[in-house]
């Protein structure tokens, strides 16, 4: 089930009030961006202009500079660790989703399946790979230290039983590493894996 994702802002002026920019990542946010913006319309009076990016670097970037009036593309902790890495004075106005994450493999059937060194491909940007890893501690594949919150890394994986090779690639380049032979599963946002037709 969907869960809250944020919605980043900064200040706008008064000369547009019923007329805001929002920047939206092009995949399945960018359809319910494209609901949302009737809505607003028909409900509020609002004008909605989306700016699509095709990365979730830009969004943030092009909101700092003003370029946009605010975005919905990430969660909390992702907001969070961009303003904390590229000092972006950027404020989370309100919420609206963020999708899940699953497994999926064209290798396997089962995660019993899993052979000992088996590479597992997981998104390579901090929340996503920290949302990965505790997946994969949930499924019991591997086990975290203590503490490490929504944000673990590799380095703080301190069981794994089958020896997985933890493989950090950019998430637009997960659906297409389920055709690479040497990836047995890869954890990939349903975002992602709908533009291959996989189900969510």
């Amino acid at each position: 089930m969907p869960a809250p994702l944020p919605l980043a802002g900064c200040g706008q002026d008064e000369k547009a009030q019923n007329h805001i920019n929002v920047g939206v990542t092009v995949r399945a946010e960018q359809q319910v961006a494209e609901v949302a913006q009737k809505v607003a319309k028909e409900k509020y009076g609002l004008d909605v202009e989306l700016v699509t990016f095709n990365d979730y670097v830009l969004p943030n970037e092009a909101l700092s500079k003003g370029d946009i009036d605010a975005n919905a593309f990430q969660h909390k902790p992702y907001l969070d660790q961009q303003i904390k890495d590229r000092g972006y004075k950027l404020v989370s106005v309100g919420k609206t989703f963020v999708y899940p994450i699953a497994g999926y493999s064209k290798k396997i059937k089962s995660l019993d399946e899993l052979k000992d060194g088996s590479q597992v491909a997981v998104p390579n940007d901090p929340t996503n790979l920290g949302r990965s890893l505790l997946l994969l501690q949930k499924v019991g594949l591997i086990k975290l230290k203590d503490g490490v919150g929504l944000l673990p890394t590799s380095l703080d994986i301190v069981e794994n039983p089958k020896n997985l090779k933890i493989v950090e690639l950019e998430a637009p380049q997960l659906p297409r590493s389920l055709d690479d032979a040497q990836i047995a599963l890869a954890v990939i946002k349903s975002t992602d894996a709908s533009q291959i037709g996989l189900p969510p």
